[in-house]
Formats: C-alpha cells, structure tokens, sequence
C-alpha cells in the first residue's frame, strides 16, 4: 500500500506502520488520521499479518498531537469528523484481535499518546516524552484520552495528567504504568520487533481469545467478567494450536503453533 503520510512496512507477518511527517513531528491531520484507519483496516483483513508496530519517523517523535496550523477556524462539526475518525481507527486497532505495540521514539502528545494507549503494548525510548496538553489550548482530549488513561493510570493521576497539560519524561511515565518498558533510543525498534516476533510465533486465536475477554470483560460486574472468560477460554479447545501446545508440553518439545 502507498500512502503520502504514512510509511507502511510487512516482513516476517509483522507490519510497521510509520508515521511519516517528521518536518510537523509526526503532526496529525485529517488525511493521516484517515491514512492510518486504512492500514489498520488492511491490518486486520490480512491473514498473513500476526502483529503490528507503530512509530514515528525520525528521532524526535513519536506523534506530537495534532497539526494546529489545520484545525484554526474550523466548525464544530468539521472538528467531529476529525475525532471521529480517529476514535474509529483506534477502536478498530484495540479490538481487532491481534496485538499491536507502540515503539515510541519521541515526543508522544495529544493524540500520540492517545494512539498508543489503545495499542497492546507501549516500549518507549529514554528520550520520549508524553503529555495531554489540549487543556493548553483550551480544549480536552478528543482521541479517547479521557477514556483509556484513566483506566491504565488511575482516576487521580489522569486528571492531573490532562487538567495540567504536563509532559512527562519516559521514566516517569513507566512509574505511573503508562509505558510497559524503557530502552536506549537505538535499542527501541530492535527491541519492538523482536518482541513482536515472539509474540507471531505464538497461537493467534488464543491472543485473540486473551484480548477480547480483557478488553470487553473489563468494565462488567466480575461474575459476568469471569462468564466471558470461561466462554473465551473454552473457544481455544476448538484450535489446532491447543492440540499442538498440549502434545508439545507432554513431549517435552517446542510447539510449533500454525495460527488455526
């Protein structure tokens, strides 16, 4: 696939999609955002794709928000469009069943850390640095950061994060439990990808299986969370993928798991 704002890469059954406008630090725009929910979609349909990385092009940025200098003097319902369309591309990134990992390199702000909070798995660089700093400029989040932060850092620490409008290094981001692991800035993308490959040699229906009762079991009462993952956890003895694990463990092998 070919994009003006965007990089798309697939080797191995894991595709990087790159964000690709380094002279803005990787700014968003409508016709990125629309870019991106193209290639999640082509993600998700594609069999051959187990995972899926995101970073931004260049050493200072991951995303580093919106591209202000697009939405001045824009209505109401020209700024809705935007934010729907990247709610969409987010939601469809965070439930389509295969685990995505953000490698941020950079600034990641706005809807940068917006974009990572709906991947699987954030690494991020020592030099990355994350913040919400719509409240800056008189606005709040419109990509889900009200939403997703809460629930990964806590109630009290996302709305210190967001009524702030601070940035925070990527220390104190892993602290707070927004990032999942910190690496040198030349070690990051070796480190996602190699991650990334451990996780395509593992059974794809069960990671579909471990996501979907996390993801949709999270906000139920308990007992009906536990329900979900009693029916998600049988599902997985429909794969030849449990045959293989099972047989492999009492053989006292390494499995070799086909995705089926």
């Amino acid at each position: 696939m070919e994009f003006n704002n965007i990089l798309f890469e697939l080797e191995d059954n894991i595709a990087t999609i790159t964000f690709n406008r380094p002279k803005v630090l990787n700014a968003m725009n409508m016709e990125t955002a629309l870019e991106l929910a193209n290639a999640i979609a082509a993600c998700k349909e594609n069999e051959k794709i187990k995972v899926i990385i995101l970073t931004g092009a260049g050493d200072k940025a991951f995303v580093a928000g919106a591209d202000i200098n697009e939405f001045r003097n824009k209505k109401p319902s020209e700024i809705m469009k935007f934010t729907e369309a990247g709610h969409s591309a987010l939601r469809i990134m965070e439930t389509m069943g295969k685990p995505t990992i953000a490698a941020v390199n950079g600034y990641a702000l706005g809807g940068g850390v917006e974009i990572s909070m709906a991947c699987d798995v954030r690494f991020a660089s020592e030099t990355a640095r994350f913040g919400q700093p719509e409240i800056l400029l008189g606005l709040i989040p419109g990509w889900g950061g009200t939403q997703r932060l809460a629930r990964l850092i806590g109630i009290g620490r996302a709305k210190e994060f967001i009524i702030s409008g601070e940035q925070i290094p990527a220390q104190r981001a892993y602290e707070m439990g927004l990032v999942n692991r910190i690496f040198p800035a030349e070690q990051l993308m070796n480190e996602a990808r190699k991650f990334a490959q451990k996780l395509a040699g593992l059974p794809s229906f069960a990671i579909k299986m471990a996501q979907y009762a996390i993801n949709y079991g999270y906000d139920l009462p308990l007992d009906n969370a536990n329900s979900l993952e009693i029916q998600c956890m049988s599902q997985c003895f429909s794969t030849q993928d449990l045959e293989e694990g099972v047989a492999a463990f009492l053989e006292k092998r390494k499995p070799h798991f086909i995705g089926k």
